[in-house]
């Protein structure tokens, strides 16, 4: 059984508004899935139905097991507090309260407050040191990891998120999804609603809503591999344009439209992503040294080999060099005589079998 089974799910507001339209899906357990689509889609219609905040007008949702439309109403309140944290795009903070109280007043609903645990959830987060600030007192980034800790504190089974970035700059949007994406590897189910695709990208899987119906269930392809290879090269080419070793996001022009690629790409330790600064990790950097020595040489051969022009090589390359494993390359590489630059100038790493 499914950790999440919505099975036929409709949710009609007055006589004709139809907000969701048999909309069928599974989640597993530990699953990390984006529900997308644009606005009056459905999407936090859906999430607000399986978080018990509104109830369906046909059809079902099962969370573990439990057929959410059967429960009373001491028992919808159990469940929302023991299983469900909820992160919104509004806060929602008690505005009189500091952080700590905030977070604590989660555990009272659910069980005894305790205030070490609370501030320990807030140092998790980043927010050790403004555990007694009222939420005017916190940048909206800081207020969002509030929520997330306060979402944790009774340890959910489910976390529910809808557009959790959607009020953040670059720099507290990267924060908040490598919590998310700590809070996946640890085993949490996270149903995410976004309209962004760039975060979309980080779920392991999305459903697509349009007009309350869903239009699409898919799994991310083997292309994300290829993606990050590409903006591997891209820092590997600021770097060498520039001459910094150390790039701000800025050097990098492929860093805005892929920026949670390279959120996964930091999280993954092939780079260092730190307040505004890109650099490559060693294993980064050994990667994209490879990545860039196989482009080159494929430049190379297209070049001495089939004689194509310069304006062609790179488009070329870009078709073979991902199917360039490491014996492939040095083989290519002994057979051109392990040239020392592109036909454009630019170095070629030298790889084992170079001598040099």
């Amino acid at each position: 059984m499914a950790f999440i089974e919505v099975r036929n799910l409709s949710k009609k507001y007055g006589e004709s508004v139809l907000a969701l339209r048999d909309v069928s899906f599974e989640v597993e357990k530990g699953e990390w899935v984006a529900a997308m689509g644009p606005s009056g889609s459905g999407k936090s219609t859906l999430l607000n139905v399986l978080g018990c905040l509104d109830a369906p007008t046909e059809g079902s949702a099962r969370v573990d097991g439990q057929d959410l439309a059967l429960l009373s109403s001491a028992e919808v309140a159990r469940f929302r507090a023991e299983k469900v944290g909820f992160v919104f795009q509004q806060y929602h903070l008690v505005p009189y309260l500091t952080a700590i109280e905030n977070v604590m007043l989660a555990q009272y609903v659910h069980s005894l407050a305790d205030e070490q645990e609370a501030a320990e959830a807030l140092r998790r987060v980043g927010l050790g040191e403004r555990l007694e600030h009222l939420p005017s007192q916190l940048s909206g980034g800081e207020q969002q990891r509030v929520c997330v800790a306060r979402a944790l504190i009774n340890q959910p089974n489910l976390i529910l998120a809808d557009e959790p970035t959607g009020n953040l700059d670059e720099v507290n949007e990267a924060l908040v999804m490598g919590l998310f994406t700590e809070l996946h590897r640890e085993g949490h189910t996270i149903l995410m609603v976004t309209h962004d695709p760039e975060i979309g990208r980080m779920a392991e899987r999305r459903i697509e809503l349009h007009h309350g119906r869903l239009s699409e269930i898919s799994v991310f392809p083997a292309l994300e591999e290829e993606l990050i290879e590409n903006l591997l090269k891209a820092v590997w080419h600021a770097r060498e344009d520039t001459g910094k070793p150390d790039l701000t996001t800025e050097d990098v022009p492929e860093f805005l439209p892929n920026r949670a690629t390279f959120l996964l790409m930091a999280q993954e330790e092939l780079i260092h992503l730190d307040a505004g600064q890109v650099a490559f990790t060693s294993h980064g950097e050994w990667r994209a040294r490879e990545i860039i020595r196989r482009h080159r040489l494929a430049e190379r051969l297209f070049y001495e080999t089939f004689g194509l022009g310069l304006d062609a090589l790179d488009e070329n390359a870009c078709k073979i060099e991902h199917t360039l494993g490491p014996e492939v390359t040095q083989k290519l590489c002994v057979f051109l005589k392990h040239p020392k630059t592109c036909p454009h100038g630019s170095p070629i790493p030298a790889g084992a079998c170079c001598g040099r």
